[in-house]
C-alpha cells in the first residue's frame, strides 16, 4: 500500500513539474510571437519614472511596435536604449533631422523634463538613430506595471510573495 501511495505521489509531482514547464514554455512562445509580430525586441515595457507625465505615469504598461519601414516623426513617443545604460528610456521625439542620403537622426525629451535628452545619451552623442529605438508606443494600460516596480524596488517583498506561493502549492498538494 505504501509503495503504491509513494508511486502516486511521485506521479503527481511529475505531473505538476510537467504542467509548470508547459506554462513557462507557453509564455515564452507567446513572448517570442509578440516579438515577431511587433518587430520590437521588447514589445511590452513598464514606465519606470515620471518623466513622461502627464502622457504616461510611473507603472503604466506600454505596448510597442518597431517596424523599420515606418519613418520616425516629431511628437512620436519612442523607447530607446543608450550605450552604457541597461534600462530603456521612454521619451517623445522633439526634433527630426533627415540627411539627403536618407539617414535620420532625432532628439528626444521627456514631457515632464525641462531639457532635452542630450545629457542622457552616451558622451559625444547629440542625436539618436533608428538603431537605438527599441519600439514606439502604440497603446498602454495604466498602472498595470506597478507590480513590476514594487517587485524591483522591494526585493524582500518579491521573496515573500514567492514563499507564500510556494507554501500555497505545498499545502494544496497535501490536501
Amino acid at each position: 500500500m505504501t509503495s503504491a501511495l509513494s508511486f502516486f505521489s511521485l506521479l503527481q509531482l511529475y505531473y505538476q513539474v510537467l504542467n509548470f514547464a508547459m506554462i513557462v514554455s507557453s509564455a515564452l512562445m507567446i513572448w517570442k510571437g509578440l516579438i515577431v509580430v511587433t518587430g520590437s525586441e521588447s514589445p511590452i515595457v513598464v514606465v519606470l519614472s515620471g518623466s513622461m507625465e502627464p502622457a504616461f505615469h510611473r507603472g503604466d504598461l506600454l505596448f510597442l511596435t518597431n517596424f523599420q519601414e515606418d519613418p520616425i516623426r516629431a511628437g512620436e513617443i519612442v523607447v530607446f536604449k543608450v550605450e552604457g545604460r541597461d534600462i530603456p528610456i521612454v521619451h517623445r521625439v522633439i526634433k527630426v533631422h533627415e540627411k539627403e542620403n536618407g539617414d535620420i537622426k532625432f532628439l528626444t525629451k521627456g514631457d515632464n523634463n525641462e531639457v532635452d535628452d542630450r545629457g542622457l545619451y552616451k558622451e559625444g552623442q547629440n542625436w539618436l538613430e533608428k538603431k537605438d529605438v527599441v519600439g514606439r508606443a502604440r497603446g498602454f494600460l495604466p498602472y498595470v506595471g506597478m507590480v513590476t516596480i514594487v517587485m524591483n524596488d522591494y526585493p524582500k517583498f518579491k521573496y515573500a510573495v514567492l514563499a507564500i506561493m510556494g507554501a500555497f502549492v505545498l499545502l494544496k498538494r497535501e490536501s
